[in-house]
């Protein structure tokens, strides 16, 4: 539309708050005009926010709605671009070079009034952007910023460790420690009285200064800060040598962790107090800070007394004496919590009156309807749906209806019809709930970027429109969008944000002409779809298709039937940065993790054959049509630049799911020899790992290939080394290792050492006669 926009010159604000210049700016850049600040309004298109008086009629159409945007352009190049809130104002300028082909020149002339479907929509636990996978290469923080704004996001999550692991004690040979690496809570930026001297000031500082740089990059396009943060979080054991009383619950993971951690007794006045100020001083570094969402009882953080602690329900001695039923503890748990959420908010609302606080939910099976009770007034609940009550909830695989808990996740794009009736019973309560999507791979696919399924994401947001949600928070983020530049997801999320009436085709035909051209966009968006179907027929693999693929470093581990008949010298290069500790069974066993049997026999056996019978053929059909749509697209440039980017992404996607099912297949394979009871049975489980090993080999050698030599980046690399939740640049030396290691201990007969819960620590046997 920007070739057909007669306009020679953008008018913005003098006194400009950052997006309005930004927007004009952009506006210059795409009409070829001229932009420069003034006073008033002036002839041309003036460009600013609806509170700046300067487009009476569009405040007029707007009949006292909120979250809204207005476009005029007429033949002569005049008008405004107007919207109530900076991210509004940034996407319309957007919209208007690309998104709104419907718009003809008349409408355009007259005025398009278009009202955001969510007042919120942010990302939480942003991966990329913000937490753990904050060192990924190739990263552009502005770029990503501009995308929110673009796909009609409203908020940035801002809370970030300038540092790449967290600053926390610890002890040789535990893991807990990088739990603090994300979501980072108050006390690894602000101190008070009360923890100063705890932390280093220089850390401290550096953190704040970062929080601070990236709220200011928010504003640039009109997004609001937010906050992600696992609190009540846990204080190191000399704080409570100093001040005992203020003891309160233990919540670290026990197999996880080697030091006991504890968090502050909530209801003492000077914890209170502590988290008062703590938020006060936040809000004083970034007065604009609009939302906060609290996680817990989980990496660092929980609540008192509540029953999803690791340890059991357990805190100090103010909130209930003891003898009490279940039911009476759940209740001062529940009002507890909601006692610490108002002051949280109270303290911010000093600033900013409208800050929004929220709990995640899921965690509260037991305190549910006590903690609720307790919400409203600002407080919100934060969750996949409106009948979470824990974290079972009625939601399946679309294709696998035994595959259960996808709530939130990239396949919840069904909906209840309980969840409309619902929520107007919490909004009678006076509390507005703020629902949760997937849009792109954190938790789905990682460590992949780019993977496109559009319509599920699109399908999820119209439905959470249809019942009335105001409010929706995008889990993990969009994750790495200057890597993925031919990514359609953000255009779906854009097209449910302001459009919704568009058919999400020709959304994504329109999107894919715009990347490809006119010959060859339709077998983009073609492409697309395939695509999409295969990744619709992806099992779940619990745990493994999160951040537990690169937990359990599932890219370069050796599968062989038995992994401790590799010498722990040879498998260090991949232990030492995964999630084991020197007992966990996840060490010998794939299905396993501490205590959780991720995946049983009978999950594993019907597994397999779904990755060799439904995915991985679809993910080969999409690979042969975009194989002969990029010889046709031979000589054009920026198609073969698109179809390119797909190939690779689909072959990273078929190299990703193949160890998926290698991981399934071992399992499968080797529960189903130990558990055999004749010769002839044990050896069909052999022949069926070694045809497995002879496949992931295979496997093995083409993602390596891959990683070295592909022009893509179609998974994210830290650009710092690696950690337990991203891979580093020498990916590739472990995957050669891995291959070597397979070949060399292949033929091993299956076995399991399932006694390994009860090992010493490396270098601390036990005593002699102690019969372990």
């Amino acid at each position: 539309m920007s070739q057909n926009l007669a306009v020679s010159r953008i008018t913005y604000p003098a006194k400009f708050v950052p997006v309005e210049k930004t927007a004009a700016d952009e506006l210059a850049q795409f009409t070829g005009a001229t932009a420069g600040a003034a006073a008033k309004a002036g002839p041309g298109v003036n460009v600013a926010l609806a509170s700046r008086g300067w487009a009476p009629a569009a405040v007029k159409a707007a009949k006292g709605a909120t979250g809204w945007m207005w476009l005029r352009i007429d033949e002569n190049g005049s008008g405004e671009i107007v919207a109530d809130e900076g991210s509004g104002l940034f996407a319309a300028v957007r919209l208007l070079a690309h998104g709104l082909t419907g718009a003809s020149r008349e409408k355009l002339a007259k005025g398009i009034l278009l009202q955001r479907s969510f007042a919120m929509n942010r990302p939480i636990w942003d991966g990329s952007f913000a937490q753990y996978w904050r060192s990924n290469r190739k990263f552009s923080p502005e770029q990503y910023a501009e995308t929110l704004a673009q796909a009609g996001f409203t908020h940035l999550e801002v809370n970030s460790l300038h540092t790449h692991f967290p600053y926390e004690d610890s002890v040789p040979g535990e893991y807990y420690s990088q739990f603090y690496t994300y979501c980072p809570g108050f006390n690894h930026f602000i101190d008070t009285p009360l923890t100063r001297g705890i932390w280093p000031a220089q850390y401290l500082d550096a953190n704040l200064a970062r929080l601070q740089s990236l709220a200011a990059l928010g504003r640039k396009f009109g997004l609001k800060p937010s906050v992600c943060l696992y609190e009540p979080r846990s204080l190191p054991e000399r704080f409570f040598q100093r001040y005992p009383t203020l003891r309160g619950a233990r919540i670290d993971h026990p197999f996880r962790s080697r030091l006991p951690r504890y968090t502050m007794a909530q209801d003492h006045p000077v914890t209170q107090q502590h988290y008062r100020l703590a938020t006060q001083a936040l809000m004083k570094a970034v007065p604009d800070l609009d939302a906060m969402s609290i996680w817990t009882n989980d990496s660092g953080g929980g609540f008192e007394h509540t029953a999803s602690l690791y340890i059991g329900r357990n805190g100090g001695p103010f909130m209930i004496r003891e003898w009490r039923s279940h039911d009476k503890i759940a209740e001062a748990a529940g009002k507890s919590i909601g006692k610490f959420l108002r002051n949280l908010r109270e303290a911010a609302a000093e600033t900013n009156p409208d800050f929004k606080l929220s709990l995640r939910i899921e965690p509260f099976k037991v305190e549910h309807d006590h903690l609720k009770a307790e919400l409203g007034r600002g407080v919100h609940w934060e969750g996949p749906s409106m009948l979470a009550r824990g974290y079972a909830l009625p939601y399946a695989h679309p294709h696998y209806a035994d595959q259960s808990h996808v709530a939130g996740g990239m396949f919840h794009c069904q909906m209840d019809e309980r969840e409309k009736p619902e929520l107007a019973k919490e909004r009678a309560q006076g509390v507005e709930p703020i629902l949760t999507y997937s849009p792109g791979p954190v938790w789905n696919q990682e460590p992949l970027i780019g993977m496109p399924w559009p319509r599920m994401v699109h399908a999820r947001l119209t439905q959470l429109k249809d019942i009335g949600a105001t409010m929706v928070s995008a889990m993990g983020g969009l994750a790495n969008t200057s890597a993925s530049p031919y990514w359609p997801n953000p255009a779906a999320i854009r097209a449910a944000q302001f459009t919704p009436e568009r058919s999400i085709d020709d959304v994504l035909l329109d999107e894919a002409v715009r990347f490809a051209g006119a010959t060859h966009g339709p077998a983009v968006a073609k492409a697309w779809e395939l695509f999409e179907e295969a990744v619709t027929w992806q099992p779940i693999v619990p745990l493994f298709c999160g951040f537990g693929f690169c937990w359990q470093r599932t890219w370069d581990r050796p599968l062989v039937p038995d992994i401790e008949a590799i010498p722990a010298a040879e498998r260090f290069y991949y232990e030492r940065h995964g999630c084991f500790q020197h007992n966990n069974p996840g060490v010998n066993d794939l299905g396993k993790d501490v205590l959780f049997n991720l995946i049983p026999r009978e999950s594993a056996d019907k597994m397999v054959p779904r990755f060799d019978g439904e995915l991985l053929p679809r993910i080969v059909k999409a690979e042969k049509f975009v194989a002969a749509a990029l010889a046709k697209a031979e000589g054009d440039a920026q198609a073969t630049a698109v179809l390119i980017d797909l190939r690779d992404r689909l072959r990273g996607y078929r190299h990703w799911a193949t160890t998926l099912r290698s991981v399934a297949a071992w399992c499968s394979g080797v529960y189903g020899y130990l558990e055999s009871n004749t010769a002839a049975q044990k050896k069909k489980y052999e022949k069926f790992l070694q045809a497995s090993i002879d496949l992931e080999l295979e496997n093995a050698r083409g993602f390596l290939d891959h990683f070295e030599n592909s022009p893509t980046e179609f998974m994210v690399v830290s650009d710092t080394g690696e950690n337990t939740f991203i891979y580093g640049k020498n990916l590739g030396e472990h995957v050669r290792a891995k291959i070597r290691l397979m070949e060399k201990y292949r033929h091993k007969k299956p076995r399991i050492d399932k006694d390994i819960l009860w090992r010493p620590a490396v270098g601390q046997p036990w005593p002699e006669g102690m019969g372990v």
